[in-house]
């Protein structure tokens, strides 16, 4: 499971380990039944402290994105398929976050286009 953190971004590091597992859920690369790994070594892995990952873990729990089984470990549960309406939504939201990052960044539109070309392409 790949997951990068970046501690200058606005939003906080468990809601960036939170996001990242959501979208690796929705789009398929972590399907149901797929075990995460353990907090400590997720911690570990991203330089965090425990509680930051048990926090972010805390959260998809709730959601009912994973369920965790005490000594066994954390496992991805099925989703539901979102409505064409949540669809959008998110697409809309995660657009606009998108151009905010990219014009931050200074980047052109068709620069910005062919990373979501590649973006897409890779998973």
């Amino acid at each position: 499971m790949i997951i990068a953190v970046d501690p200058d971004r606005a939003l906080p590091v468990y809601e960036q380990v939170r996001e990242q597992v959501v979208r690796m859920v929705a789009s398929g690369i972590l399907g149901p039944g797929a075990r995460l790994p353990t907090i400590r070594q997720l911690a570990q892995d991203l330089g965090l402290a425990k509680g930051t990952v048990a926090k972010a873990y805390e959260l998809l729990e709730s959601d009912s994105v994973i369920e965790t089984r005490g000594r066994r470990g954390s496992f991805v549960l099925e989703m539901e398929r979102a409505t064409v309406k949540e669809q959008r939504s998110g697409l809309k939201e995660a657009a606009e976050s998108l151009v905010v990052v990219a014009r931050q960044l200074g980047a052109d539109e068709a620069t910005v286009a062919e990373a979501v070309k590649q973006a897409w392409n890779r998973f």
